[in-house]
C-alpha cells in the first residue's frame, strides 16, 4: 500500500502545484520589512514567527504576530530578540518551546559566537517566553548549526556547517532516545552532496523532507527546493519541486502546515521595459512591489500532494 502512496504522489506533486500559483504570505505585514525570510507557525496556527534582516542582511530579527480570529496583530520584536544576530524560528510539536539560531555569545560578553542553536520555553501557550538557553552538545557544536525542525518523534534535524570536511553544508539529524538527543549523522547522499544543502523541514512523521540545495544540475534559479520520500529502505533520491515553487531566483526555507507551503523567495518581475515612460510616482511603485527580488514570504496549496 506504501508503494501505492508513493507512486500517486510522484503523479501528483506535479500537478498539484500546477494548479496553484504561489501568492504572498501576509503581504500587508512582512511589506513593513527590507527581507523577510523563514518561517514557522505555531501549532495550533495563531502564531506565526518570522526573520526580518535589514538590505544587506547584516541586521536580524524574529518578529511575532499573533491571529485574533481572522486578523492578525501589528508585529513585534520576539521577546528574546533584537539584541543580537537572530533567526530561522521553529515551534516544537506541542508549541512550548521555540528554538532559533544565533550568534550571541555564551555569557555575558558582547563578543559574538559561531552560530548555535537556542531555545526559549513556555509552561503553557498563554505564558511569556523565557530567556534563552544554548542547546549545547550533541548538536551544537564549533561549527555553524542552522535551520532546526523538529519530527512528531523529537527526532531533531538541522543545517551543519562543518569546514573539517571537504563539502560545504549538510542536513544532519539527531535522534532522540531516552529523552537524550544522540550524535548527530548526516542524511545520505541522495540528499546531502558535496555542494550545498540547508534548510530542511521535516514532515511530522518523517515521511517526507524538504530542503533548499544550492546550484544543482537541472535546477531553476540559484538555490531551489527539493523533496526526499522516506521508505522502507531508506531516503529516495531528492526531486527538484519544480518550477511553479522554484524560479529563477532564490527559492528557500520551506515550511508546511495544513497542505499549505510556506517558502522565501528571491524571486524578481519588476519591469524593466516599458512602452511609456514612467513618472516618479509609477517608478517608485515599480521599485516597491512585493516580487521586486528581494526576500519575501510565498504560499501554495499543495492539495495533498505531500501526504501519503
Amino acid at each position: 500500500m506504501k508503494k501505492l502512496y508513493v507512486l500517486i504522489f510522484l503523479l501528483s506533486i506535479n500537478f498539484c502545484f500546477s494548479q496553484n500559483i504561489p501568492k504572498p504570505f501576509i503581504p500587508e505585514i512582512t511589506k513593513q520589512f527590507p527581507n523577510v525570510r523563514d518561517i514557522t507557525i505555531s501549532p495550533d496556527g495563531n502564531e506565526v514567527l518570522f526573520t526580518a534582516q535589514s538590505v544587506m542582511g547584516n541586521l536580524s530579527a524574529v518578529i511575532s504576530v499573533k491571529k485574533n480570529n481572522t486578523t492578525w496583530s501589528k508585529p513585534q520584536v520576539a521577546s528574546f530578540s533584537g539584541k543580537h544576530f537572530d533567526l530561522e524560528p521553529c515551534f516544537s510539536p506541542d508549541g512550548l518551546k521555540l528554538y532559533f539560531v544565533s550568534t550571541r555569545p555564551l555569557d555575558d560578553s558582547l563578543e559574538p559566537k559561531d552560530f548555535d542553536i537556542w531555545y526559549v520555553e513556555r509552561s503553557s501557550l498563554k505564558n511569556p517566553w523565557s530567556e534563552p538557553k544554548n542547546l549545547g552538545a550533541p548538536i551544537n557544536t564549533e561549527h555553524g548549526e542552522f535551520y532546526p525542525s523538529i519530527a512528531d518523534n523529537g527526532n531533531f534535524y538541522f543545517t551543519r556547517d562543518d569546514t573539517s570536511k571537504n563539502r560545504k553544508d549538510d542536513i544532519y539529524v539527531s535522534v532522540l532516545k531516552n529523552g537524550k538527543y544522540q550524535e548527530p549523522k548526516a542524511l545520505p547522499d541522495s540528499i546531502n552532496s558535496e555542494s550545498y544543502e540547508y534548510n530542511a523541514f521535516i514532515a511530522p512523521d518523517e515521511s517526507y523532507i524538504l530542503f533548499g540545495g544550492y546550484n544543482r544540475t537541472g535546477g531553476y534559479g540559484s538555490g531551489d527546493i527539493y523533496i526526499s520520500k522516506k521508505t522502507n529502505i531508506g531516503w529516495t533520491q531528492a526531486e527538484n519541486l519544480g518550477s511553479t515553487v522554484n524560479s529563477h531566483k532564490m527559492d528557500y526555507c520551506p515550511f508546511v502546515k495544513e497542505n499549505i507551503l510556506y517558502f522565501t523567495s528571491k524571486r524578481d518581475n519588476t519591469q524593466i521595459q516599458h512602452e511609456q515612460a514612467l513618472d516618479l510616482k509609477n517608478l517608485i511603485n515599480e521599485f516597491n512591489r512585493l516580487d521586486n527580488g528581494s526576500s519575501i514570504l510565498y504560499q501554495v496549496n499543495i492539495n495533498n500532494a505531500l501526504k501519503y
